[in-house]
Parts: C-alpha cells; structure tokens; sequence
C-alpha cells in the first residue's frame, strides 16, 4: 500500500456507512454459508498459496481492497480490464504498475466458479483475500460481512486527485484539525495511515531526500540515518521506475504498530505520516498506537470492517462476474 489515501474524502465515505446502518444490515458474516460452504475456504487457500511463493502479495492485496472501495465503492471495478474504448481504474496513474495480485484473485474466482457457478462476486473475494492476508502476516482476523455485488463499469477518469491522495499531504490538508478529531476519525488514522506491510516506490519519497524546497535539499523532518540508508536505496538520478523499498523495515512483512513507533522516531516514510505529529490530537493517536500495538491491531480490523462496507453494491444493482477482469456480455 503505497499511496497514502485523502482522510476528507474517506471520512465523509465512512459517514456514510456510519449513519446509514440499513447498509450493515444487508451485509451478513457468512452470507455464502448455505449457497457456496466453500467460498471463503477456497479464497483462503489461494493467498496462502500466493503468501508462500511471495509474502509480499499480501501487501499487495491489503490495497487492492483499499484502491477498490475509495473508489465508487467496494464493487471490484478495480479488477476488471482496459479495452480498446476504455482506460480502467487499474490503468490509472494511482494504480499501474504499483498494484499488484490480480492473478491471485483470478485463480480464486476460477476455483470458485467451478464450485458454485455465478454465486461469489468478486467485490467479496477481494475483501475476503484482504482479510486473509493481514492474518497471514500476524495481525487479528475479524469476520467478514459479505453480499457485496460487481460493478459493470471501471473507469480511470473516476479516480481525481483527491481519492488517492500525495505523499506530500500536510495533516492540515488533510482535514485533522485538532477540534474536529472524533472517535470516527480516530478509526480512520488507524486505517489509512497504517503502512505496515508492503513497499513504496522510491519516487513516491524521494522528494524528501533531494531538493526539498528552495532552502534545504532533505526535508528537516526525516531522521538523518534513516534518510541515509533512504539514498543508498534510492540513488538520486536513478531512472529504474521499479526501484522499491519497504515502507516499515522494522518489519516490513508484519501487520503490526512499528510504523507508528517509527513516526516517532521520525522515521515515516511519507511526509503525510510524519506530518500527524505536528497536530496534537493526531500526535496523541500516534503514540497511542505505538504505546499499545494489541488495541491498534484491534482498531486495524474493525476499521476494515468499516471499509469494506463502503457504498457497496446489493440485491440486484451490478452483477455476479463470471470472470473479474471483464463485465458479463
């Protein structure tokens, strides 16, 4: 997950689903229970799978499912393809090439399809695979409420600038002044500031290692030693656009609270996660997350519980996709 998402933008999304409780309703744990038994064994199996050959695919699809839901909704319209006529969500300059585990998906749905022909939607294989792989790499694991329905359209030009928000983002652009933090916007740091697994491009950082502003060349924020080892991984000039670092090397394969820990150290990666301790209420989440990892991991996963109930598609609206790469003909 490296791109850091617009806090505005994703609170007013998750009033939505805070206030509009006939939405969690329709959603049900277990929803496939009696029409596919298998269904979530099946997607499970395929991200352990996945974990084993490469354990970095579960970064991968922990923001496939964050790119999918702040984006129309948690409706798949991030796996379906470009085609001649029409450039897709994946074909946006916010998803390619940085995400990745489609092909995961794909080998879910296939089985899937085989098991219980038109029943599993590939909006719920995603968020089930998102859930699966925080588990995998030893966060909590929370139930998933399922029901979800496909989008029958994907379109880049849906994703403007402030769905996926710049590295550069301040805490004030962000909307967290410290009179306006509730306990809703405290679920929300928990979620979307949680670069715990995964890695970054280096171009997403690397203005704050060469020509930071017009007066100093290194942003004054970063901690000097990790900025060093930064531009020996990220050579100033490099032209290799898949040159990737992790964005928590304390434990870049863990879901854990170290990347808190490292705020404090001055050590995030990105300037929107250093910017949170120059706000103080957002400052005192941060060190209360760092301070207490077991509560943060339990906010983690119902903060993704929350999110995965964003406008989501039900009953008859979308489709079933019998292939998630493309809408039904």
């Amino acid at each position: 997950m490296s791109t850091p998402l617009n806090l505005s933008r994703v609170f007013k999304l998750l009033v939505v689903v805070l206030f509009f409780q006939s939405v969690h309703s329709q959603l049900q744990v277990g929803f496939y229970t009696t029409s596919c038994t298998l269904a979530e064994t099946i997607v499970k199996d395929e991200v352990q799978k996945a974990f084993f050959r490469d354990p970095g695919v579960t970064a991968g699809l922990v923001r496939m499912h964050f790119h999918d839901c702040f984006v129309r909704g948690c409706d798949a319209s991030v796996l379906i393809d470009s085609t001649s006529s029409n450039t897709a969500e994946k074909d946006s300059p916010a998803n390619n090439p940085s995400l990745r585990g489609f092909e995961v998906i794909d080998k879910a749905k296939a089985r899937l399809e085989a098991a219980c022909r038109g029943v599993i939607s590939c909006a719920d294989i995603v968020a089930f695979a998102a859930r699966d792989s925080i588990v995998l790499t030893r966060g909590l694991g929370y139930d998933v409420p399922a029901g979800r329905r496909d989008s029958r359209s994907s379109k880049a030009s849906d994703i403007p600038g402030n769905y996926l928000s710049r590295h550069s983002m301040s805490t004030t652009s962000l909307n967290f002044s410290q009179t306006r933090v509730s306990h809703k916007k405290k679920w929300l740091l928990s979620l979307v500031r949680a670069h715990t697994i995964g890695r970054s491009h280096c171009t997403s950082f690397s203005n704050r290692l060469y020509n930071f502003n017009a007066t100093t060349n290194q942003d004054p924020s970063l901690d000097p030693a990790y900025a060093a080892q930064l531009k020996q991984q990220c050579p100033q000039g490099n032209t290799n656009a898949n040159l990737v670092v992790p964005m928590d090397p304390a434990s870049p394969i863990v879901t854990d609270a170290s990347y808190y820990a490292g705020i404090l150290k001055n050590r995030g990666l990105f300037t929107s996660d250093q910017t949170l301790l120059t706000n103080p209420a957002t400052a005192n989440q941060v060190k209360h997350n760092a301070r207490i990892p077991l509560l943060w991991k339990k906010k983690f996963s119902a903060a993704m519980v929350k999110m995965g109930q964003l406008e989501v598609l039900m009953g008859n609206a979308g489709e079933i996709r019998a292939n998630c790469r493309a809408i039904n003909s």
